[in-house]
């Protein structure tokens, strides 16, 4: 699994804006990506305009597939000059837990 992360700090004057937009990039990139296996888009409550996005993709071909695709083109090309700041991390994933789920005990 290939895991990106994107730290987004968004103008105030677009900020409703920008939501809306990445909330439906992350959408399509799940219905339409069958390499695209998770896209969270997650705000801060305590610094307003701040905006984590967390990817998980099949294989890094996967994510590359979602650079080039047309709704994210689009959704680049509209949201750019929003943005004051983006930081892009990517990582092997090594585990998977299952969410919600403990082990049995013995």
């Amino acid at each position: 699994m290939y895991v990106v992360t994107v730290s987004l700090r968004v103008k105030p004057a677009h900020y409703d804006d920008f939501l809306k937009a990445v909330i439906s990039n992350a959408r399509t990139s799940l219905m339409d990506e069958p390499g695209c296996w998770q896209f969270d888009v997650c705000t801060s409550g305590t610094h307003p305009g701040d905006v984590f996005l967390y990817e998980v993709y099949e294989a890094k071909a996967a994510f590359d597939a979602h650079l080039a695709s047309e709704h994210f083109l689009a959704f680049n090309t509209l949201t750019s000059a929003w943005v004051e700041t983006k930081v892009v991390n990517t990582f092997d994933r090594t585990s998977m837990e299952l969410h919600g789920h403990r082990p049995a005990q013995p």
